[in-house]
């Protein structure tokens, strides 16, 4: 066994009689005991069937708590976890498994019934105390193979964000993956007391390794969602005595604006005894931020993570948050790379650049270019400050050239979600005549019946007031919707053509 699948034992097993996992969908708490007769059964099978080290097990399981179980298993057999997410078409499994070959891939019996019509692979029905729905598609003639497991061997397999809808697929290995658990574990000061509540997509790295892996190997317990909800979070936060939970800037607006998030919170105000909120994912905005404070009174946690970083790089110290701030470098090397030199000198912003024991040296698949002079190149722009917290500035694709200047998205983002009759705003280039790309605001409305002419000149004439002219948006749309990938970013270079094509209809029918 490697650290990490004998720590994560040892943890479970000490928790044999103490309800450690539950499931709120299926409105039941599972003990250690639970857990590692889940894990026996999927062993056996995994045994009965061959798999071995090294092998790829694919996953599309919404969420569940049988993450848990599943992952132990494939662990401690050396076999990689590939989950993806859980509302991926069968068309893109079919084309995934065609392409990969996959020996096992584990569905819920939902899923499993369009499945079976379109592959070869022999199938059962695998039921466990987590996923009783649980169904087992592999491959009956895998030959047997000697097996061996080491702190290199590959455990999860997540693709990354793919903002361009190209994802690359990183590999972690168990040495990496139980670097990154203790980093966590330490930063966050997680206990056996902490229990969290997990609203996050599970295929998602924020839950593989911050939410469960982490939570496991300190004693904790986990409390599994179905999916976020505005209506119940808090409900869920006080019947679980949740004391963590983490969240995106969206779930944080939206439980600002929704009024049965605020009603809930009253109705349980006195029950609810969160040690912090965790944010990360996108920047919050510093104004959201504090309204978020001022609303709830419960300290929010930023950071700056990344799947090629097997999670976070930096986070907020507990006794000294900077707002808007992503936090201090904890156990990662950081720089800012300037085109020309690698430096850690405050004020001086650039690309920022990472690299340590819990972070990739190259993808599986996909480009290997942002990895050279030993450093990853994270295609994210920022700063540290003289107290070395890192400050973000936006993506290195995402920046506008407006007739030569450079404009931040994220900057103008943040400006824009000051109003508080915006509900979400993404900032894009759109083509321009004149100055080669336009700052395009694309908003949704917190009230869709708001007259939108209103609405726009009230962005315009905020921005002129906050922004250098140059930077502030010359064409403001309205939609309903952002294009999203499977993890919740915005599509950025798709939303840009959206917005083109609407300002050409509209052309059209002048």
């Amino acid at each position: 066994m490697t650290r990490l699948t004998q720590d994560l034992k040892k943890e479970i097993e000490k928790n044999s009689d103490r309800q450690i996992l539950k499931d709120i969908r299926l409105n039941k708490w599972f003990t250690g005991k639970d857990i590692e007769d889940d894990v026996t059964t999927l062993e056996e099978f995994f045994k009965d069937i061959n798999l071995s080290s090294n092998d790829v097990v694919f996953m599309c399981l919404k969420n569940t708590a049988a993450y848990i179980p599943i992952n132990q298993a494939l662990w401690r057999t050396g076999a990689a976890a590939h989950p993806v997410s859980g509302t991926t078409p069968t068309q893109e499994l079919v084309a995934d498994n065609n392409d990969n070959d996959y020996p096992l891939i584990l569905l819920t019996s939902e899923q499993a019934k369009e499945f079976a019509l379109k592959t070869n692979l022999a199938s059962k029905p695998l039921p466990l105390k987590t996923l009783p729905e649980l169904v087992v598609f592999y491959k009956n003639n895998l030959p047997k193979r000697s097996s061996t497991i080491t702190e290199e061997t590959i455990g999860l397999i997540l693709n990354t964000s793919g903002t361009t809808g190209k994802p690359k697929q990183v590999g972690l290995t168990h040495k990496m993956m139980r670097n990154a658990a203790q980093y966590n574990m330490d930063s966050h000061k997680f206990t056996s007391n902490d229990t969290v509540l997990l609203v996050m997509p599970m295929f998602h790295m924020n839950a593989q390794m911050i939410q469960t892996t982490t939570t496991i190997l300190a004693g904790g317990r986990i409390v599994v969602a179905p999916k976020f909800s505005a209506s119940r979070y808090w409900d869920w936060v006080s019947e679980s005595e949740a004391t963590w939970s983490s969240v995106v800037p969206t779930i944080v607006t939206i439980l600002l604006k929704n009024e049965n998030a605020l009603n809930s919170f009253k109705r349980h105000t006195n029950n609810i005894h969160l040690r912090f909120i965790r944010c990360a994912s996108a920047v919050l905005s510093v104004s959201r931020h504090r309204q978020f404070l001022d609303t709830y009174h419960i300290p929010l946690l930023e950071g700056y993570g990344m799947t090629e970083a097997c999670s976070q790089c930096t986070l907020n110290p507990l006794d000294a948050i900077k707002v808007g701030s992503a936090g201090k470098p904890y156990h990662t090397e950081m720089a800012i790379y300037t085109g020309d030199t690698y430096t850690t000198e405050a004020n001086v912003k650039g690309e920022i650049v990472i690299r340590g024991d819990h972070v990739i040296t190259h993808y599986l698949r996909g480009s290997q270019k942002d990895f050279y002079d030993n450093w990853f190149h994270t295609g994210d722009l920022g700063y540290f400050d003289k107290d070395h917290y890192l400050w973000m500035d936006g993506r290195i694709k995402h920046v506008i050239n407006h007739g030569g200047e450079k404009v931040s998205p994220v900057l103008v983002e943040t400006t824009i979600a000051e109003l508080d009759f915006i509900k979400n705003v993404a900032v894009v280039p759109t083509p321009d005549e004149i100055y080669g790309e336009a700052v395009t605001a694309a908003v949704i409305l917190d009230d869709p019946k708001m007259d939108q002419q209103e609405a726009k000149q009230k962005i315009i004439d905020y921005c002129k007031g906050k922004l250098a002219l140059y930077r502030c948006p010359t064409k403001v749309f309205f939609i309903d919707k952002f294009p999203l990938n499977p993890t919740g970013k915005i599509l950025r270079a798709k939303l840009s053509d959206e917005l083109t094509k609407m300002e050409e209809a509209s052309h059209a029918s002048e």
